[in-house]
């Protein structure tokens, strides 16, 4: 700036620049003040700011995970409190809790926090890395996209060569010895359509579905699966459309074991050469047989033990087999319903039969379809059939060979119908089909043996027993002699109505709906198989992330397990211990020689229902 040089002013120069001067001063006062603000800003930005630029130099980047993947973003300041997405799988950052109640505390934590992110940053890369480590993971980050509605819920159907399924049906009349299964895999499974000459029935969705058809009808159910997939990496769990039930029914009789075996060993040499199969060795696969358990766990290879091995290999322990009975010994098989005759095409079809079997008028308070066991002492059909029989208010319809209305559909459902309460004793193994009819025709099932349905079908029905069903132990009956009569009748007529209502609403999920079409809003006895498996598999891969292990798990409690509640893990003495005691053979083991022979009944008396 130019400088003015000093000088004597006399006064009367002064009037005549007073008015310059007074400018000019306001000038220099105004350009002085700017001068030194700019001074005051440089050093306190410039000079101090650059060793606060050093010290923080290190908080150049904080992760943020997102939905699809991992990204990082880079903040200058103090970063705003931003909502993420909540993974259901473990994140690296940690949450850091803001309180804005003083500067000086924000302060506090936003330095912790720039102190602490190198360090959850090199966490967070290398928890990451353990993820990618799992090579399920894209298929368990599905269910993040909330825009898929099938996130999480798809399906990778094996396409095994027809040797192992359409073969067969190629070739059914050799599918069982007495009878021709033809007519029973017709439409998709469900077999020939029932006529309605007695009005029992609605007018559509009525076929005269054979017991062990379930192979055919849940295989063709998965093709109208809306969630199905090519891509075995984002399934949640992976189907092999085996036909289990149909293979070993061709050779029950009259083959030796080599035979028997000969297809499960052909399937599982197959599925261990697959890529699929090394994800998780075959842990999530799952296959489907319309038979009891014991016709799939052949203890050795004497041409005169029962059934083959196929649940016995070691493979086939890792994978999960759907039976209409499972093993309450085994962990590797699940109960499903045993097919009805009702197979609807629409939920209208549903909800118009459970309008209907509400308003019936059951003029019985108790019956019972079946015939006696007189080669098995344990039994207690003989006694049943005697107190209905000789009750005024209970109805029996005897089974046996021959000519009888009990293997006449119209004539068994006209009975259930008809009936507050239908007794379901054990057939030759712990459960029967008649169990799902009766609760189809609205009536409430009476139970002896928690093994007929409490300990077998988890998925399906609920775990409170006393609100669908009666449950009346065998030694009541066998010792001492109990009135089923005297009994039911002492149910209070409100809570025999909640009964009934509980198990009307309980249709759809016992019922295998047409194969060929799906319900829309109604979830079936598939869905709710499904939805189970996959809700198997996916807690046991996060488990595998999370590193938990079972490993207190005593197989030989498996039912136990099963009537666990959510988040349990342990087991003790139960009150049903008694009923799954095992028994011992000749030979010290437990189960075998009284399951093949528990089969190999149940096999003989489907001669007696043809």
């Amino acid at each position: 700036m130019r400088r003015r040089p000093t000088a004597t002013i006399l006064p009367e120069q002064m009037d005549k620049g007073v008015s310059k001067n007074q400018q000019n001063r306001l000038c220099f006062l105004a350009s002085l003040s700017a001068f030194f603000w700019i001074l005051l800003l440089y050093f306190h930005f410039v000079v101090l700011g650059s060793s606060k630029v050093n010290e923080s130099s290190q908080l150049s980047t904080i992760p943020i995970a997102t939905e699809s993947s991992y990204s990082t973003q880079v903040f200058t300041s103090p970063p705003k409190v931003i909502d993420l997405p909540k993974s259901r799988y473990p994140v690296s950052i940690k949450e850091t809790s803001h309180d804005n109640s003083s500067k000086e505390k924000g302060t506090a934590q936003w330095t912790t926090f720039k102190k602490e992110s190198p360090d959850l940053e090199k966490k967070k890369e290398s928890r990451d890395q353990e993820l990618e480590n799992f090579p399920f993971m894209r298929a368990l980050r599905t269910v993040e996209n909330k825009s898929d509605p099938c996130g999480g819920r798809y399906i990778y159907v094996h396409d095994l060569p027809p040797r192992f399924n359409e073969d067969m049906l190629k070739e059914c009349k050799s599918l069982s010895l007495w009878t021709n299964m033809c007519k029973f895999t017709s439409n998709a499974g469900c077999g020939p359509p029932l006529e309605n000459v007695e009005g029992v029935f609605s007018n559509t969705g009525w076929y005269a579905t054979n017991q062990f058809a379930v192979d055919v009808i849940f295989s063709n159910r998965m093709k109208q699966y809306e969630c199905l997939t090519n891509d075995s990496s984002i399934a949640a769990a992976i189907f092999v459309p085996f036909y289990a039930g149909f293979d070993i029914a061709r050779y029950l009789w009259g083959y030796n074991t080599s035979m028997r075996d000969a297809a499960s060993l052909d399937l599982v040499d197959w599925l261990m050469k697959r890529p699929e199969w090394k994800i998780m060795g075959g842990k999530d696969h799952f296959l489907v047989a319309g038979r009891i358990t014991w016709d799939f766990r052949r203890l050795t290879d004497l041409e005169s033990d029962w059934g083959n091995k196929l649940l016995f290999l070691p493979a086939a322990k890792n994978m999960s087999m759907l039976v209409v009975e499972s093993s309450p010994w085994n962990a590797n098989d699940f109960g499903i319903p045993y097919p009805t005759y009702f197979h609807p095409a629409k939920d209208a079809d549903v909800i118009i039969w459970q309008d209907r079997m509400r308003k019936l008028e059951r003029k019985w308070l108790f019956s019972f379809a079946g015939a006696p066991r007189p080669g098995n002492t344990k039994s207690i059909r003989g006694q049943l059939i005697d107190q209905c029989r000789t009750s005024k208010v209970g109805k029996l319809l005897e089974c046996d060979f021959g000519e009888s209305k009990c293997h006449s559909p119209s004539s068994i459902m006209q009975m259930f119908q008809s009936s507050l309460f239908c007794l379901q004793p054990q057939g030759d193994s712990y459960t029967r089909r008649s169990a799902f009819d009766s609760m189809l025709a609205g009536c409430i099932p009476v139970f002896f043996h928690p093994g007929s349905a409490y300990t077998q079908y988890t998925w399906h029905l609920p775990k409170n027993f006393s609100s669908y069903s009666v449950f009346i132990p065998e030694d009541d009956i066998r010792k001492r002699n109990v009135s089923i009569e005297e009994r039911l009748s002492q149910i209070p007529p409100e809570q025999v109505k909640a009964m009934r209502e509980e198990v009307i609403s309980l249709i759809p999920s016992l019922i295998y709906a047409d194969p060929r079409s799906k319900l829309e809003t109604l979830k079936d006895a598939f869905d709710v198989a499904v939805q189970a498996v996959i809700g198997k598999v996916t807690k046991l891969r996060k488990d595998i992330i999370e590193g938990l292990t079972d490993e207190n798990f005593v197989e030989e409690n498996s039912w136990k397990y099963d009537l666990l509640e959510e988040g349990q893990r342990e087991v003790g003495p139960h009150e049903w211990d008694p009923f799954f005691s095992k028994p011992k053979d000749q030979n010290g083991d437990s189960g075998g020689s009284s399951s093949s022979e528990a089969a190999k009944n149940s096999w003989k008396n489907e001669q007696r229902e043809q």
